[in-house]
């Protein structure tokens, strides 16, 4: 499918003198909404960023704050990075096909294989169930994805245990570190949260804006139940990788937060590891008390800062 560009009298605006646009990118069954921040500075040369959020949510986790802060898309922009920020198949304002509870992550890296291949060489920067299609997306196109940023991302299956397809079971792990917090999800089933897991499992980190959750909440989408099992590795598993040394080949960093219950420092060094990847484990650096949305979390600009200083010393 190719890049459909939305004009500025249709879908950009103008913000600091430059303009914003909007289109759609994807496959023909998965069709993805994209927005994009252009660089600050018209000839710069940097590499384009494209971010890619995680399970329940869409793009907008990049763009502001649930409190009203810019978001990382337009920080990195200020940085001289043009961005890309990706809304999945069937979320946020691209497309919602009949079969979307059976949406799989494979799916999904497809489709935004489809951005990156006309776009790159890109720096990929991918949270949480994002994580995974980060990893694909370098195996399948090494010469396009020039580095990668996980953001307390999930692992490929190659190194996960593989659960049972038992809502009992799994139920029981619902609070183990080691396992990932798994939750069930019934196969064919569009999968939404309440404001109790929000609280649990996003928000429950002292850098959370708590003032803001609630505005938060509402941006939280349904989300596919298949994707969801995917990432726990539940049943028959989830996205994994024939030749992870290629993937190992180009800079990767993966940053979390102490309170992130679902990336303990093992699990997410384990994966560090596997990759050959740096780590930003952040209390490492004296910033504590940041959970999951590191990018919508009181402190976003100094960890989006940190990350831009990682760049700059990989040179990208």
């Amino acid at each position: 499918m190719q890049l459909i560009s939305v004009g500025p009298s249709e879908g950009s605006s103008v913000q600091g003198g430059r303009v914003r646009g909007c289109f759609y990118s994807g496959t023909d069954d998965h069709p993805i909404y994209v927005d994009y921040i252009p660089a600050a500075k018209t000839a710069s040369e940097k590499l384009p960023i494209v971010m890619l959020h995680g399970a329940f949510h869409t793009g907008a986790t990049y763009l502001t704050t649930p409190d009203g802060r810019n978001g990382w898309a337009p920080h990195f922009a200020s940085r001289d990075y043009p961005v890309y920020v990706v809304d999945w198949p069937g979320h946020g304002r691209s497309p919602r096909n009949a079969g979307f509870a059976n949406l799989s992550t494979f799916e999904i890296a497809r489709s935004v294989s489809v951005l990156v291949d006309q776009i790159g060489p890109a720096i990929i920067l991918a949270h949480s169930a994002g994580g995974p299609m980060a990893w694909w997306l370098a195996e399948d196109l090494p010469d396009k994805v020039a580095a990668v940023v996980g953001i307390a991302p999930g692992p490929p299956s190659n190194i996960q245990t593989l659960l049972p397809d038992d809502p009992v079971i799994i139920e029981s792990f619902k609070f183990d570190q080691s396992k990932g917090c798994p939750v069930y999800s019934r196969a064919g089933e569009t999968v939404y949260v309440d404001i109790d897991f929000i609280r649990n499992f996003w928000a429950n980190g002292p850098r959370f804006p708590k003032t803001a959750i609630h505005a938060y909440a509402k941006s939280v989408v349904g989300e596919s139940a298949k994707v969801l099992n995917e990432r726990f590795n539940i049943g028959t598993g989830g996205l994994k990788l024939s030749e992870p040394g290629v993937v190992a080949e180009r800079p990767i960093l993966i940053v979390t937060g102490d309170c992130d219950l679902r990336h303990p420092k093992e699990v997410d060094g384990a994966l560090a590891s596997y990759l050959n990847a740096d780590t930003l484990w952040l209390a490492d650096v004296g910033i504590s008390g940041n959970g999951h949305m590191l990018m919508i979390e009181d402190n976003s600009d100094e960890i989006a800062s940190l990350i831009a200083a990682w760049l700059g010393q990989k040179g990208l």
